[in-house]
């Protein structure tokens, strides 16, 4: 019985963690998303210029440039447009 207990709590400890990991993805019913003519807009209103809108792991992924016109590439909720992750992307071919 201790033996199943320990398995049982290591399989519940290793699926919290993974849990963890993938806490920039949205799962969000593609019925409540916000359409992309409606991100674009906000990437306008935020002074970014769109190159690109995708998704990635169920948000919205955009690629682009700041006001500064350093490369971005934002993470957004599709449904609240929240801004889950920001990124500067480095120039260099390296």
């Amino acid at each position: 019985m201790k033996k199943i207990l320990t398995t049982f709590a290591f399989i519940v400890a290793l699926s919290t963690g993974a849990a963890i990991a993938d806490d920039d993805d949205c799962f969000v019913p593609m019925a409540d998303w916000q359409p992309r003519e409606v991100v674009a807009q906000m990437a306008r209103d935020n002074g970014w210029t769109v190159r690109r809108i995708k998704i990635d792991d169920g948000c919205y992924e955009i690629d682009g440039r700041d006001a500064q016109g350093r490369r971005i590439e934002v993470t957004v909720h599709p449904q609240t447009l929240a801004v889950i992750e920001f990124e500067y992307e480095d120039d260099d071919d390296d």
